[in-house]
């Protein structure tokens, strides 16, 4: 599976939030700045951020963006899912309203699925790691990184 833009660049957005916490809200423009990333595109996903309650905005000479809860409890999960939506392997594998996988491949009393087993397991694991990975395990200064 590849992650998008969209997913490598919000975590850095949310990283470089992370690390500047205490200095207060941040812009848009001096992350963008920082991060070597183009402004327009940090807009967009500021936008998605703050729609799933994962940053907050101030307007103002003294506004910006700011995390919305501490860096210990976001997950990667929730970041990865409000930038690309729903984490799958595959275009066929989805979660139906309660959580299990699906094949879009099954429907109509079709023969199970050869593959639906590695790619949930597949899925499973990346759902895991993003879950237990925090914004504050990326945040971390360099040195003080637990190895993976």
């Amino acid at each position: 599976m590849i992650f998008s833009t969209k997913a490598e660049y919000g975590i850095r957005v949310m990283t470089h939030l992370a690390a500047t916490d205490s200095t207060g809200p941040v812009s848009l423009g001096s992350i963008a700045e920082a991060e070597g990333l183009p402004l327009a595109y940090l807009e967009h996903l500021a936008q998605r951020l703050r729609r799933a309650e994962l940053v907050d905005s101030r307007r103002g000479a003294h506004g910006g963006y700011s995390l919305s809860r501490p860096a210990e409890a976001i997950t990667m999960a929730e970041v990865v899912r409000a930038l690309e939506g729903d984490i799958a392997p595959i275009e066929c594998i989805s979660a139906d309203a309660d959580g299990d996988l699906v094949c879009s491949r099954e429907t109509g009393g079709a023969a199970p699925c050869p593959t639906k087993l590695l790619w949930a397991r597949v899925q499973g694991s990346i759902v895991r790691t993003l879950e237990d990975t925090t914004l504050q395990d990326l945040a971390r200064p360099a040195g003080r990184r637990v190895a993976a």
